[in-house]
């Protein structure tokens, strides 16, 4: 089997880092699944793989209805049992931490941290526009065939020869230019967040190339890792995968803005209160961005990459463009499809909301990181669970539970969000979003490693790599492409009106008397008075005469309700029985013809 594939056949994992930040940096109370789950789900069931699937493909939304006992027993081979790790494994492991590390700080700089910090300056439409900066994680794909296809073996430079390889010919320049952007973000970060109209469109270009970048990383690193580790230990990259990305996810969301709070640094950290962050935004830039280039210079220096060994032809790119085609024109791959894209609707305002409706009604940030914290060593224990529980040929029995679970959870987040107390946030509420969190996240872990087995079970072994690429690629557009519509729709039914400071009405007696007094004193204040005050123009107008934005009627409890009914009859009318044909169906419906392919695959 040519590399490109092979490479992708037993790892799979070009697409798998991205689902686990976008989950996490959308988690909502209830719904968010934190990316220590795979870390658990994958040390239970990895064993119990084929050889070629013993990967970490992506799972999204999709449940299926009671188990189908007609549903063909699609086999597993067992594990032959844990060997153990030579020290070049080890090496090789710990390599491929730093390098998943790395790619996690711009993962968790765009899918989590940015959206709370722009929250404060900009509307939930913008916020929406942003989030389109996360998108080159769900297509990758489109050149995924290109990184494989494509590298160069040596340098040559004034000083000499730099010996590159398949891998760091693509890994060396997309680190170095990630870490210049970095810096360049670090640089000038301050003066994009804090203008009084923040540039939405040109702070999204910026983070759309980094993660543009970061996510072409991922593909070289996926593929390098099998040639890093021996044959029998390749299961631990996907494992080095998770606990790096996670770990520099973490960093650049959970654990920067506890540190970018100055109240956490104060009750914590500080014998006396000071009016600055311990850790700015500017300063973690460009430390990342010294750390990116410092691995950068080592790998290019220092690590020497072993040629790949195969008696097989290699597919070109267009090749491998043309196997997924045919993949595509499969129906039931069209309609598995069709589900990928339409099951995360039910709670897309649950994941892309709801945190920012507990900060935005006085929740701290640093609480909400430490609950997500809280949540993680829980993730490794239920993770285990959840894989045990989805073993078998009924991989999607699991989705139907989960999938009520979260549509259930998006519920409970909404009453959650209105009663956010208004004095200072006690322990008994705290306790119930921690517990809410962490339930919340094992429904996700179960769906996620449902169909995890399932797309295990259906990929070509052939083309297995190929297979759960565009598998994982779609699972993951399926949790984007709502997400820009919801923000939209949150701010579409939200009414906001400008009015006197401290009023809990614009038209209140207290309003009313303020609003006299402005338009005694300020000439043009009567156009601005009562006004919409959900837009930036309008936000920005209110401001200027002193007033305040009172809301009305919030527009989050519509969007959700709606994300709600819409999952619930799609899961009833659709995805359901769909699932069920699907799931019944023999493993060769699955498989495609290549004799049409260049560098035939043998």
């Amino acid at each position: 089997m040519p590399p490109a594939l092979r490479q992708r056949e037993r790892l799979a994992a070009a697409a798998s880092a991205a689902e686990d930040a976008a989950l996490l940096a959308g988690s909502s109370v209830g719904s968010g699944a934190s990316g220590a789950a795979g870390l658990g789900a994958r040390a239970a069931s990895e064993q119990s793989l084929p050889a070629h699937a013993r990967h970490r493909p992506r799972g999204s939304s999709v449940a299926v209805d009671f188990e189908d006992k007609d549903a063909p027993q699609q086999g597993r081979v067992e594990g032959q049992g844990e060997t153990e790790l030579s020290r070049k494994d080890k090496e090789a492991i710990a390599l491929l931490v730093v390098l998943y590390l790395l790619q996690g700080i711009p993962v968790g700089l765009a899918f989590g941290t940015m959206p709370f910090l722009l929250k404060a300056r900009l509307s939930y439409s913008d916020i929406g526009v942003f989030m389109l900066a996360t998108y080159p994680y769900s297509l990758k794909l489109l050149w995924s065939p290109v990184v494989d296809s494509n590298w160069v073996g040596n340098l040559r430079t004034p000083l000499g020869t730099l010996s590159l390889g398949r891998r760091k010919s693509w890994i060396v320049p997309i680190q170095t230019i990630v870490g210049v952007m970095l810096w360049f973000l670090g640089s000038n970060v301050d003066r994009l967040l804090l203008a009084p109209h923040p540039d939405v469109y040109l702070i999204t270009t910026l983070f759309f190339t980094l993660v543009f970048f970061a996510a072409t990383q991922d593909i070289a690193v996926d593929g390098w890792a099998l040639t890093l580790l021996s044959q029998e230990n390749l299961s631990y990259a996907s494992t080095a995968q998770t606990v790096g990305l996670n770990t520099g996810y973490f960093c650049s969301f959970t654990v920067f803005l506890a540190f970018n709070s100055t109240e956490f640094g104060n009750k914590y950290f500080r014998s006396a209160p000071l009016d600055y962050p311990m850790l700015s935004l500017s300063a973690y830039l460009k430390f990342s961005a010294i750390a990116y280039l410092a691995v950068t210079a080592w790998l290019l220096f220092f690590k020497q990459e072993d040629a790949e060994a195969t008696d097989k032809p290699e597919m070109d790119t267009k090749s491998v463009y043309g196997v997924m085609w045919r993949i595509c024109k499969l129906k039931h791959v069209q309609a598995f499809i069709l589900v990928h894209f339409v099951a995360k609707i039910g709670f897309q305002a649950n994941d892309a909301v709801t945190n920012l409706k507990l900060v935005e009604k006085g929740f701290a940030k640093e609480d909400l990181a430490l609950a997500v914290l809280i949540d993680f060593p829980f993730q490794l224990v239920l993770g285990y669970l959840a894989a045990r529980w989805s073993k078998g040929a009924n991989a999607l029995r699991p989705w139907l539970i989960g999938y009520v679970a979260r549509l259930g959870f998006a519920l409970v987040a909404m009453a959650l969000v209105r009663g956010v107390p208004t004095q200072p946030i006690g322990m008994p509420y705290f306790i119930l979003i921690i517990s809410t969190t962490v339930l919340g996240s094992f429904a996700s872990t179960v769906q996620f490693v449902g169909i995890s087995a399932f797309h295990t079970q259906i990929a070509d072994p052939l083309i297995g790599g190929t297979y759960m690429t565009l598998l994982n690629t779609v699972s993951n557009l399926g949790g984007t492409w709502p997400r820009y519509f919801v923000l939209k729709a949150v701010d579409y039914f939200t009414v906001s009106a400008c009015g006197a400071p401290g009023a809990h009405h614009p038209r209140s007696a207290a309003a009313a008397a303020w609003t006299a007094d402005k338009l005694a004193a300020a000439s043009g204040a009567h156009a601005v008075i009562g006004q919409e005050c959900v837009s930036d123009a309008g936000k920005a107008a209110c401001a200027a005469v002193g007033g305040a934005c009172h809301v009305l009627r919030d527009g989050y409890y519509a969007t959700s309700s709606i994300c709600i009914a819409l999952g619930a009859v799609l899961l009833v009318v659709f995805i359901t029985p769909v699932c069920r044909r699907l799931q019944a169906l023999p493993p060769s419906a699955w498989r495609v013809s290549l004799s049409n392919t260049k560098g035939r695959v043998a």
